[in-house]
């Protein structure tokens, strides 16, 4: 009886224990600061316009952060060492150094300061102003991609937008850059002169492949989209009260956090559908938005899966982000609160509350931290939160970046396993399905060593275009590249599934660069023993005649003759070509180094020396050509095109396309496109020697690559042209012709007249005395040689 009474009280003693343990424990970062060496701040020193502290937190660069409060903080170490507030040098003259935006892009920081934007490039330690920029500006926006350095991902870090907000938006001047902030344009959004209310912001959303422009007009917003199909209509409006700060999560997965005091909004889909954000406080409390809880927000923070907000009432509020809505938390009460302090994610599952302490001798701040450990505090029994249903959600897409080129399709695999006697949902989701489409398939695959059921998920992606489920006015243009990110998440997710994070993979629907065109050399004259490779290394050249080449590429016979370097390690030997035979050269695929397959699609030749000894088979006319085709001269005369070689997938325009409306004018004109539904070949002059083409793929639903490259050709078998002009020799000849066959019928007809007999009668006489003549000469030598000789 004493035993049972004293482990009673033991437990008791245990549970209020464990009830009063603090949500964190602070601990003070005070670094360089054992000597006293004089610090002093250089320049103007900087503030942040706002009464809430911020905290902005590289996605990529886990130690690099940006503080934003009556001071700023700038760190590369994640606040492990006490800092001096951020200054600009006074070299830059800003005049008031008040903070109204900032934004972390890639190896930069961008800070509008005073209406301008200045660029802190920390990795070098220089200042910059930006170019481009003639109106005031109060905001910028940006995102940052960490997947890899595809190009793709290097545009999402380089793309930064700078607007004044508040600005009335058919009037305002947005600026935007490709160049990390460093040099602005005006950004023209269409019918931005039809539209009626202020700018709240403008944002690339490359999870969408649109930019979204925040309309804010009598107490509603609602977002607009600037590319097909949503550019013909807007998001749902949604209360928008007071001043919103928008926070874009990591990742490209389309969700935004929208929060001020009194309001805490979410977007799941780059702001088609904005709806608040539900309050859980105890087991049987759910409030329906943050006033109706009647709590003050003052700071917040959200990783790639998660969100954290600290309240003025010294309360920590936390959600997940998976696919489908959740409520906010409430954890237990903790003096946490106050005026600096600020919310930021160290990792998934722990939060951190900073909080900047000044030092009475240093100018250098030192820093008071409280890490919360997310899991931990869910175990509380008082949140009676069920425990996590899943044991495993594994695959090997997680965090990576993929392509889906133009007709390819992506397969992709994740291992789910359910705790025992438990059935998990799972749900896949992509961010952009007008551009990418999915189909999943399920099944069983086996036990693990416990008797848990193991389930195997496969996923085929391919554009949504492809898989021929969606209506044109869904899918968005096939010829524009996009891109998408992909989730896999358990529908029927417990909060408590902290450590069991969605699996998340970027999709670039665009050029896969691991493509390549090579031209098909089986027969060349180097086999053939035409050239010698062993010359054609050692610095051989050879002699366009100034009649075959024109350096502008217009057709027109050059000045002189050109001397031309033959580049072996590039071309290597030439492919072998007949010219009295039409031609057209065999273009393959490759990736990767693997032969993939002929390309059947529209292609273009242009000679890089300027080279026009050649044509077509094939007419507008011939070619079947509804308008009329495009040609190398109406490309190089387009203004808008730089350089010789701009003919491109983009550009080209095919004359079989029924939408083409430009009148078939000249339908005699050499059709210069290759491949496709045609059977054109070139045709080459009666002139040997080295061609150096470059080819270009323009069918732009074969690729988003601009496919190109350079190959030659040896021209033989033409003899050489005759010196003397083809008149002075055919006219003679066909004179002599006439003139046999007129000899040939008109004497037989002649000798049969009057005058025929005595023009034949005439000669009959001469001819028999010669006879005689002959005769008496061939008898007199006949005795000559039979006599013997008299002496």
């Amino acid at each position: 009886m004493l035993v049972s009474v004293l482990l009673a009280a033991a437990t008791l003693r245990l549970c209020l224990l464990a009830r009063v343990q603090p949500l964190c424990r602070n601990h003070t970062v005070r670094t360089g600061k054992v000597f006293h060496i004089s610090q002093q701040i250089q320049g103007d020193q900087l503030y942040f316009s706002s009464t809430r502290a911020h905290l902005i937190k590289h996605p990529c660069k886990k130690n690099i952060a940006l503080y934003l409060g009556r001071q700023i903080f700038f760190t590369r170490d994640n606040f492990k060492s006490s800092l001096l507030p951020l200054s600009i040098p006074a070299s830059m003259k800003v005049g008031t150094p008040e903070v109204t935006s900032a934004h972390i892009a890639d190896s930069v920081l961008l800070l509008v300061v005073n209406q301008k934007i200045y660029i802190y490039d920390y990795e070098a330690n220089s200042w910059n102003a930006s170019i481009g920029i003639e109106h005031p500006v109060s905001h910028v926006s940006g995102d940052n991609c960490c997947y890899s350095g595809h190009p793709f991902c290097v545009d999402i870090s380089n793309s930064v937008f700078a607007y004044l907000h508040g600005d009335q938006i058919s009037q305002t001047n947005v600026y935007f850059s490709d160049t990390q902030g460093y040099r602005f344009q005006k950004f023209a959004y269409e019918r931005q002169a039809e539209l009626v209310g202020s700018l709240g912001g403008i944002f690339y959303f490359h999870s969408l492949s649109q930019v979204g422009v925040l309309l804010i007009d009598q107490g509603k917003a609602r977002f607009g989209y600037s590319e097909h199909p949503l550019n013909s209509s807007f998001g749902l409006p949604f209360d928008y009260n007071g001043t919103l700060d928008i926070l874009i999560t990591p990742g490209q997965k389309g969700i935004l956090i929208f929060w001020f005091e009194k309001s805490l909004l979410v977007s799941r889909n780059s702001g088609q559908l904005v709806y608040p954000v539900h309050v859980k406080e105890g087991p049987n409390t759910l409030y329906s938005s943050i006033s109706e809880a009647n709590i003050t927000i003052h700071s917040v923070a959200a990783n790639q899966y998660e969100l954290a907000v600290l309240t003025q009432e010294n309360n920590l509020y936390y959600c997940s982000l998976g696919i489908l809505s959740s409520s906010l938390i409430k954890f237990a009460g903790q003096n946490l609160w106050s005026q600096e302090a600020a919310l930021m994610f160290t990792d998934v599952g722990r939060v951190e509350i900073l909080t900047p302490l000044p030092d009475s001798v240093f100018p250098a701040f030192d820093f008071q931290k409280c890490p919360v450990n997310i899991q931990a505090v869910l175990m509380d029994p008082q949140l009676q939160v069920d425990v996590c249903k899943a044991e495993l959600l594994q695959g090997e897409f997680d965090n990576k970046m993929y392509t889906i080129d133009m007709n390819s399709k992506l397969e992709l695999t994740a291992l789910m396993i359910p705790r025992p006697g438990m059935s998990l949902v799972p749900l896949v989701m992509v961010s952009n399905p007008h551009s990418l489409g999915l189909q999943a398939i399920i099944y069983e695959d086996g036990y693990t060593y416990d008797g848990n059921t193991k389930h195997r998920l496969n996923i085929s992606l391919r554009q949504q275009h492809h898989w021929g489920r969606a209506d044109p006015n869904f899918t968005s243009s096939i010829k524009r590249p996009t891109g998408s990110t992909i989730t896999l998440d358990i529908a029927n997710k417990e909060i408590s599934c902290v450590d069991l994070k969605p699996l998340t993979a970027l999709i670039s629907v665009g050029c896969d660069q691991e493509k390549k065109i090579v031209i098909q050399n089986e027969i060349s004259a180097c086999h053939k023993g035409i050239l010698d490779p062993v010359g054609l290394q050692d610095n051989y050249s050879y002699v366009i005649e100034k009649e075959a080449y024109d350096p502008n590429f217009q057709g027109q016979k050059a000045s002189e003759d050109l001397v031309v370097d033959y580049q072996y390690q590039k071309l290597g030997c030439p492919h072998l070509v007949y010219y009295n035979t039409p031609w057209k050269p065999v273009v393959e695929l490759w990736r990767e180094g693997k032969f993939q397959e002929v390309i059947k699609a529209e292609f273009v030749l242009l000679e890089v020396h300027g080279l026009f000894t050649y044509t077509y088979s094939l007419t507008a006319q011939t070619a079947l050509c509804r308008a009329q085709p495009q040609n190398w001269t109406t490309i190089m005369e387009n203004p808008g095109n730089k350089g010789p070689f701009a003919w491109n997938r983009e550009n080209y325009v095919s004359c079989h396309d029924p939408d083409n409306d430009a009148p078939l004018r000249w339908p005699n004109v050499p059709y210069q496109i290759l491949g496709g539904p045609t059977a054109n070949k070139v045709i080459f002059d009666q002139r040997n020697g080295i061609y150096v083409f470059y080819v270009s793929i323009v069918d732009p639903y074969y690729s988003y690559c601009h496919l190109e490259t350079t190959f030659s050709v040896y021209v033989y078998g033409a003899f050489p042209l005759s010196i003397i002009p083809a008149t002075v020799t055919i006219i003679p000849l066909m004179v002599a012709m006439l003139l046999s066959v007129w000899l040939a019928y008109a004497v037989p007809k002649l000798l049969h007249t009057e005058k025929g007999l005595r023009f034949k009668g005439f000669w009959i006489h001469p001819c028999r005395r010669c006879r005689k003549a002959c005769a008496c000469f061939r008898g007199r030598c006949r005795v000559h040689q039979g006599s013997p000789a008299w002496s």
